[in-house]
């Protein structure tokens, strides 16, 4: 299931605005969007989707096009979700009530899919919650991870359903840990990255089906949305905007450049494709109003987003010819203008007593908590699962884990270690034993490996990561 499907669903989440208070004129586009054009639009926009807030304090409306996606476009543009208050209520702020939303055991529902999960990584992360530790039963990133595909490494739910992949790799590489590091094993991210490149089409893009292994697919034309994704998903990921396939994308993107400075996208010129494009050049560090992205009139993708927007009241229109914002295209149009990919950094919040992150540290004696799983043997086959496991304490240790993994999802991630009891150096696992230099080791949210033991400490929230190796 796709997050969405911008140029079919936009419309639907049109805004009716009451009064016209934040309706009035487009701004006409100018060549070359300096950096005070920037600014104001930044700042309208902010408060065109300060005015989305509900009156309880939520932003969350259900499915793709939720508008949680405004957290994303908030702090790109340097607003912390938890100074966003209904009517100055700091009892209902954003973050708050998005994270009470999240730690609910009822969501996201009775279907879940991948995307619902990389969807709210995203959203949290740029909200200035910790997506693995938002509460002592929610882990977003290992409720992720249970969408690894064993058969198809890499890909995250359905393989058909490609954009679950790249917004897997997004979440997976773009939410940091809170002091910035990266959080997911590099293998993790590789295995993805692999996939990415395989669905590549021959014209440098990519759309939301897979294409891998079927040249009839690879030879479709691509679609502007997913390519600025795709290609977004690489840099996050750690693939130079140098690397051919990047390249490939960026010209791609080139080629689809119109005088007004708009992307001409597979459904018509409209602000979320362009959005997402202007998003992708972001992310890999080219610069949208570069010379490849600077029209024969002298215009730009800037130009054309600021062009879809409103003033004064700074929501974006999705189609040129719309006489109302939308609340999907006035996220991504915002997040691109603000110069972001599709999360950006939690900015730190200016009310008082807020603290720069929203996580819970422990576990809870009795409360069934998840963990991603990485068991890397060094052959590149990585097993990789949820663990379910219930704390005795406000800590575990790295036995209870590997013992829970029996039943973790997918199955598979752990099918013999020595020693199975006690708290000693692990010596084997999965059949592959210590055998000189090359042993199994630890390492929890991307610090320092260390010789693997099952008394290790493990933390509420933790990316274990077990790799064998010299």
């Amino acid at each position: 299931m796709p997050l969405r499907t911008p140029s079919r669903a936009a419309s639907a989440t049109t805004v009716a605005l009451t009064a016209g208070a934040l309706l009035l004129s487009a701004v006409p586009a100018h060549a070359t969007a300096t950096p005070a054009q920037i600014a104001t639009s930044k700042s309208t926009g902010v408060t065109y989707l300060k005015s989305l807030q509900a009156a309880d304090g939520s932003y969350v409306t259900g499915g793709g096009l939720s508008n949680e996606w405004a957290f994303s476009a908030l702090a790109a543009a340097g607003t912390a979700a938890a100074d966003v208050t209904p009517g100055g209520d700091t009892g209902k702020n954003a973050r708050l009530v998005y994270r009470n939303q999240l730690a609910a055991p009822g969501w996201p529902g009775t279907s879940p899919v991948a995307t619902d999960y990389e969807r709210a990584v995203l959203n949290a992360y740029a909200a200035g919650i910790d997506p693995a530790r938002v509460g002592p039963g929610r882990n977003l990133l290992a409720d992720l991870t249970a969408y690894w595909q064993t058969a198809e490494p890499g890909y995250y739910g359905p393989s058909a359903n490609f954009n679950g992949t790249v917004f897997g790799l997004l979440a997976l590489a773009g939410a940091r840990t809170q002091a910035g590091a990266q959080r997911a094993p590099q293998p993790l991210l590789d295995a993805s990255v692999t996939a990415v490149r395989a669905n590549q089409h021959n014209d440098g893009g990519w759309n939301y089906s897979k294409a891998a292994g079927d040249p009839t697919a690879l030879a479709q034309g691509s679609d502007i949305d997913m390519t600025g994704a795709a290609m977004a998903s690489l840099c996050t990921a750690g693939v130079p905007n140098t690397d051919s396939t990047v390249v490939a994308a960026k010209n791609f993107l080139k080629g689809k450049l119109a005088s007004s400075g708009a992307f001409n996208a597979m459904f018509g010129v409209n602000t979320d494709s362009n959005g997402w494009a202007v998003s992708g050049l972001n992310a890999c560090g080219i610069n949208p109003q570069g010379t490849d992205f600077t029209s024969g009139t002298g215009k730009t993708p800037v130009d054309f987003l600021i062009s879809q927007q409103f003033k004064p009241g700074g929501g974006f229109k999705y189609l040129p010819t719309d006489t109302s914002p939308s609340a999907y295209a006035s996220v991504d149009g915002l997040r691109a203008v603000a110069g972001a990919g599709f999360t950006a950094t939690p900015p730190a919040p200016t009310t008082a007593g807020e603290p720069a992150w929203a996580a819970t540290t422990d576990f809870t004696a009795g409360t069934a908590a998840r963990l991603p799983l990485v068991v890397d043997d060094g052959t590149g086959a990585l097993r990789v699962c949820a663990v379910t496991l219930t704390p005795t304490g406000t800590t575990t240790t790295l036995g209870d884990v590997l013992d829970a993994a029996a039943t973790a999802t997918p199955s598979g991630c752990v099918t013999s270690v020595t020693p199975s009891t006690g708290g000693g150096t692990v010596t084997a696992l999965n059949g592959t034993a210590n055998a000189g230099s090359s042993t199994w080791k630890l390492s929890l949210d991307g610090a320092t490996a260390t010789p693997a033991a099952r008394a290790a400490t493990v933390h509420l929230g933790d990316t274990v990561s077990l790799r064998y190796g010299g």
